[in-house]
């Protein structure tokens, strides 16, 4: 089984930056893609970034795609969001999951999900 784990989730004042990770362990044989979510209290879960190992490509939500910025350890297969110049509107719990295709924007298409790190974005 393929586990996820988020970090680095925390109070950030506006304009500030952090770097949130997803580590994965496990079995991820077939799992390709590993994608950020984001879900703020009363709205649906929304997709953030997303990578592909096979392609090496990376996609960006439009609401974070000039402040965000996506790395990553192979070797382990990690992936880092890191978060700049945030705005309040970032205020989210944020997941890391994982499917076997190419990146997709649809939640319901992944099939592992981490725990989620909450972000609070404040003054």
């Amino acid at each position: 089984q393929l586990q996820l784990v988020e970090s680095g989730g925390g109070l950030v004042q506006p304009g500030g930056s952090l770097r949130l990770s997803c580590a994965a362990s496990g079995s991820a044989v077939g799992s390709v893609t590993i994608a950020w979510f984001r879900q703020a209290p009363g709205k649906a879960r929304e997709f953030v970034a997303g990578f592909n190992w096979i392609a090496r490509s990376t996609h960006f939500a439009d609401s974070v795609k000039d402040r965000f910025t996506i790395s990553r350890d192979n070797a382990k297969k990690t992936l880092f969001l890191q978060m700049n110049n945030v705005e309040p509107e970032d205020t989210a719990v944020y997941y890391c999951a994982a499917r076997q295709f190419t990146i997709s924007i649809r939640e319901q298409e992944y099939d592992s999900w981490g725990q989620g790190t909450q972000v609070i974005v404040s003054a």
